[in-house]
């Protein structure tokens, strides 16, 4: 597919497109990497949640309930829980991948999460060569997974000569409170996140360490029943499309 100094143009156009994510993304796949050399389970366990499961949320699920000792089935229900929303990021870039081949189908696929859903529909927008945005998505999708494994394998490394009382795991949920607060002013958003933290808080003492699967599936119910607020002025490339899908 990527054949000519235009094709390279357009990658390289993805991955500029793609470059102000990673301000947010690669010191949060640097903790998870921390957290993974810090937790009870073998490291490169945990690194493997990166190209396995390749979406922060499920991973950070995943590591710290295999480090509590969660039963397997339940880690495994809890991350396709977290990762039901990219069945809806699938849906919507459907309609733009119909028609190509296969491999092209697994590939895009596999790329795609929240930055890389961002980026890919406003390549789709800008491009009317159906084409040159494929190529566009590629360039941006490729460079935020190797950032992300990039940042896990460094967190991962540096996490073994660190000491477990520094507790850098808290970064985590600071960094998701961080990502949370600023979408409180969307209804849709805003229900789907009290109603998730309000049966987190319920479910603390759940058995089999339910609580973040139904604490998450309490948001996304209360997310998708809700009317989304979609403002005019907004210029966020994800508002339009996913507001109601975290």
């Amino acid at each position: 597919m990527i054949s000519s100094l235009a094709d390279r143009r357009d990658l390289a156009a993805g991955a500029r497109a793609m470059a102000p994510w990673l301000l947010g993304i690669v010191p949060f796949g640097l903790v998870i990497g921390l957290s993974a050399a810090q937790a009870d389970i073998p490291t490169l366990a945990g690194w493997l949640t990166g190209p396995l499961i390749y979406a922060g949320s499920a991973q950070v699920a995943t590591i710290q309930m295999l480090d509590a000792g969660a039963a397997p089935i339940v880690v495994v229900v809890a991350a396709l829980v977290i990762n039901i929303r990219l069945l809806l990021y699938s849906a919507t870039m459907a309609p733009y991948w119909r028609g190509t081949p296969w491999w092209w189908r697994l590939l895009a696929a596999y790329l795609l999460i929240d930055p890389s859903l961002a980026v890919g529909l406003d390549g789709y927008e800008r491009l009317a060569d159906q084409r040159r945005a494929h190529v566009r998505y590629l360039g941006g999708a490729v460079l935020l997974w190797a950032s992300w494994l990039a940042a896990i394998s460094v967190g991962a490394t540096v996490g073994v000569g660190l000491p477990a009382w520094l507790h850098l795991e808290f970064v985590i949920p600071l960094f998701l409170v961080g990502e949370a607060v600023p979408k409180l002013a969307n209804p849709a958003l805003r229900r789907a996140i009290l109603a998730a933290a309000t049966v987190a808080l319920l479910a603390l003492s759940a058995p089999l360490h339910l609580g973040i699967a139904l604490a998450i599936a309490a948001g996304i119910a209360a997310g998708l029943t809700a009317q989304p607020a979609v403002s005019a002025r907004s210029t966020h490339p994800l508002q339009h499309t996913t507001e109601t899908l975290r």
